[in-house]
C-alpha cells in the first residue's frame, strides 16, 4: 500500500531528504572528513556514512582526496574543478565527470585520502559495492511512494551532482561577493544555505578552511554549523577548530608582540578592514575629484585595488597601473597594503623582526597625510587575540 499524500507533501519530503544529503556532506564528508574541523559520535558518523551510500554512491575516500587536493592546488592545472582553469560552464555541466576522472587517479587517492573509513562495512561495502546503495533508496522509495517514488529518487541523484559538483564547484569559484581576499577565485553566492547547507559561503571557507563555521558576517547563515552546535549541546559532536578572531583593546597604545601575533593570524581580516576603511574610502574620494575623461577608469578599477595579484590577467594589471598613475593617495594607499602583505610573507622573519617591521609600518603611515590610512594604522596598535 503506497502513501497517498497531497502534491505539496511529497515536495516537502523531497526537500527534507534532499537537506538530509546535504547536511551530510558538508557535516561528515567536509568539516569531519576532509579538515577535522569537529569530532562526530560514532553513532552519528556511521548514520552519514549510510545515508550518503544510499543517496549518492560517494566512496569517503575519494571524496576527501579530490577536495583536498582541490584546496592544496587550487585554481593550478591540478586542480580538479577550477573553473578558471576549465570555464565555468564545463564545471556546471560535466562537475561530476570532473569528479569521476580524479577519483579514478591512484596517486591522488593515495596522497590526499589518508585517515578516512577503513572498517570491514568500508571495505565490503561501501566501497566495495558503491554503486549499489542507490539502488537500495530506489526500491525504497517505490515501496513507499509508488510511482512518484522514482521521481524523488531521481531528484535525489541529481541534488549533489548539479548542486555540490555544478554549482558550488563552478560559480564558487566564479561569481559572488567575498569577504575575504584569499589568493583563490573563491566566491560566497548566497542566499541558497536550504540547498547547500552553508557550502555557499565558499570564500569564507578557503579563507579558513579549518573551522567548523562557514559563517563570517551577521546576515551569513550557516545551516551546517548550527547542527554542529546543536549535535554539540547534545554530545554528539565536539567543534575542534573556529576562525580566528580579533579582539580590539582602545587603551592600547604600543605594538607589542600580541600585536603582531593577532595581525598575522587574522591577516585576511586585517585586508578585508584595511579594503573597507582604507582603500574604499580613499578610492570614492579621489573619484569624486576626477574629471569627466578619468570617470571611466575610476569606475572599472575599483575591484583592481584589492584584488590579490595572483587573480589579475594582464589587463586588470595594466588597468591599475593607469589608475594609481592618475592619483598619488590611491598610489600610497596601495603601495602600503602591499607593505603590510608582504610583512607575513616573509618566512623566515623572527616575531622580533615582525614586530620591528609593523612599528616602521604603522610609524610611517601616520606620516602619510591621508587621514584614512593614518587612523588605521592607529587603529592597527589595539589589535589582540581573543579568545574563540
Amino acid at each position: 500500500m503506497y502513501a497517498n499524500l497531497p502534491i505539496w507533501m511529497y515536495v516537502l519530503i523531497t526537500l527534507g531528504l534532499t537537506h538530509i544529503t546535504i547536511a551530510c556532506v558538508t557535516i561528515f564528508l567536509h568539516r569531519h572528513q576532509t579538515h577535522r574541523a569537529v569530532e562526530l559520535h560514532p553513532g552519528i558518523s556511521h548514520f552519514f556514512r549510510l545515508w550518503l551510500w544510499l543517496t549518492t554512491g560517494i566512496v569517503t575516500k575519494e571524496w576527501v582526496a579530490i577536495h583536498r587536493k582541490h584546496h592544496a592546488r587550487v585554481e593550478t592545472e591540478d586542480d580538479p574543478h577550477s573553473p578558471q582553469r576549465v570555464g565555468v560552464m564545463k564545471v556546471l555541466l560535466e562537475g561530476s565527470e570532473l569528479y569521476r576522472k580524479e577519483a579514478l587517479d591512484p596517486e591522488t587517492l593515495d596522497k590526499y585520502g589518508k585517515q578516512t573509513p577503513d572498517d570491514y562495512l568500508e571495505r565490503n561495502l561501501y566501497t566495495r559495492f558503491s554503486f549499489l546503495g542507490v539502488f537500495v533508496m530506489m526500491a525504497i522509495n517505490v515501496s513507499l511512494f509508488g510511482f512518484l517514488g522514482l521521481t524523488i529518487w531521481a531528484i535525489q541523484m541529481a541534488w549533489i551532482p548539479v548542486f555540490a559538483a555544478g554549482v558550488i564547484n563552478g560559480f564558487g569559484h566564479w561569481w559572488g561577493y567575498r569577504n575575504f581576499e584569499s589568493p583563490d577565485a573563491s566566491t560566497n553566492i548566497i542566499p541558497i544555505g536550504m540547498f547547500i547547507g552553508g557550502e555557499e559561503l565558499h570564500n569564507n571557507h578557503h579563507a579558513f578552511a579549518s573551522s567548523a563555521r562557514f559563517s563570517s558576517k551577521w546576515y551569513e547563515v550557516d545551516l551546517g554549523w548550527s547542527y554542529i552546535s546543536l549535535m554539540q549541546s547534545l554530545g554528539l559532536a565536539k567543534v575542534k577548530k573556529l576562525a580566528p578572531m580579533l579582539a580590539f583593546d582602545s587603551e592600547k597604545e604600543k605594538i607589542d608582540l600580541d600585536t603582531v601575533k593577532a595581525v598575522v593570524t587574522n591577516r585576511l581580516h586585517i585586508m578585508s578592514d584595511y579594503a573597507r576603511v582604507v582603500v574604499k574610502k580613499v578610492y570614492k574620494e579621489e573619484k569624486d575629484k576626477a574629471g569627466k575623461a578619468r570617470k571611466d577608469l575610476f569606475r572599472r578599477g575599483k575591484r583592481w585595488l584589492i584584488r590579490h595579484e595572483d587573480l589579475m590577467d594582464a589587463r586588470a594589471k595594466q588597468g591599475l597601473e593607469d589608475l594609481l598613475a592618475q592619483s598619488h593617495s590611491l598610489c600610497v594607499v596601495y603601495e602600503y597594503q602591499q607593505r603590510l602583505q608582504a610583512l607575513w610573507q616573509e618566512k623566515t622573519a623572527t616575531q622580533e623582526g615582525l614586530l620591528d617591521a609593523l612599528q616602521e609600518w604603522c610609524q610611517q603611515a601616520e606620516q602619510t597625510g591621508i587621514e584614512a590610512l593614518e587612523e588605521f594604522a592607529l587603529t592597527l596598535r589595539g589589535y589582540s587575540m581573543a579568545a574563540v
